[in-house]
């Protein structure tokens, strides 16, 4: 973590800003937080922490690891890329970054913006540091995001819960939100092996206080995945948790799964005060 990025944090006791101090982030209060050995802070609220090991187990992180550095998803960065690139992103935040894959893709693809993601688990956090050194990763959740006000010309928040509130501040006045979702078919293959009635995503327009909704951009591919890589995708999505024992039993005995997988990548303007 670079002393510049450091200073896009803030202090998750008093909301002070941080500096980095050797291997130390430090704020004017005294409150203190030592850097992880691959640079990450931990700066998730004692008061916000609801679990022991809160946000994604190290199962579902490190499935979602290898089937993204597989390249399954790369149609869907690269379109989420060129989106990012019409719009101003010298300062990403990306909320709710996982193990780091796409702050990778970003980050080779446009230039090298500076990027700060944050993470309710410490596992996701701590990959994405080393896959990612350029940028600062810390523990932290979005309703209660350890970035300072008015730092980010662009938010990305990819499958995440919406805190509207945190996303304007941390964004500058005209700073825009790129909010992801998936399409009415994303993983429908995928849902048809695991469910007796399968069933699309609900597709919906929502407006957010606080922003204006700019455009739309849907980025779309069909996938046919072999051996190890069928089990990885579903460990990384929700339905690992949400299926009935047959489906998942099913699935188990599939060997070669082809499905459709889509974003749609909503762009938001933060409204000026």
């Amino acid at each position: 973590m670079t002393p510049a990025l450091a200073g896009a944090l803030r202090c998750p006791v008093c909301a002070g800003p941080l500096l980095l101090v050797g291997r130390s982030l430090r704020c004017p209060k005294a409150h203190s937080f030592d850097l992880a050995r691959e640079g990450y802070a931990n700066l998730l609220a004692i008061q916000k922490k609801h679990a022991a090991d809160p946000g994604d187990g190290k199962e579902m992180v490190r499935a979602r690891r290898a089937f993204l550095a597989a390249g399954h998803y790369q149609p869907l960065m690269a379109v989420l890329a060129e989106l990012c690139g019409t719009l101003p992103h010298e300062k990403i935040v990306d909320a709710g970054c996982g193990e780091g894959s796409y702050d990778r893709f970003l980050y080779d693809a446009l230039g090298e913006p500076q990027i700060v993601g944050f993470d309710l688990s410490k596992e996701a956090v701590r990959l994405a540091a080393r896959l990612v050194p350029e940028a600062a990763f810390c523990v932290g959740g979005s309703f209660s995001a350890p970035v300072r006000d008015g730092w980010a010309d662009l938010l990305l928040n990819i499958f995440s819960p919406f805190a509207g509130a945190e996303f304007s501040r941390m964004l500058r006045p005209g700073g825009h939100l790129i909010y992801a979702v998936p399409t009415a078919r994303h993983l429908y293959g995928l849902k048809e092996v695991l469910y007796t009635t399968p069933y699309e995503n609900e597709v919906k327009d929502t407006r957010y206080e606080g922003f204006d909704f700019v455009t739309e951009r849907e980025a779309a591919a069909t996938l046919t995945l072999e051996g190890e890589s069928v089990q990885q995708l579903f460990a990384m999505t929700p339905y690992y948790w949400n299926t009935p024992a047959e489906g998942a039993a099913r699935l188990a005995e599939c060997d070669r799964l082809t499905t459709e997988i889509g974003f749609r990548f909503l762009v938001y303007r933060r409204q000026s005060e």
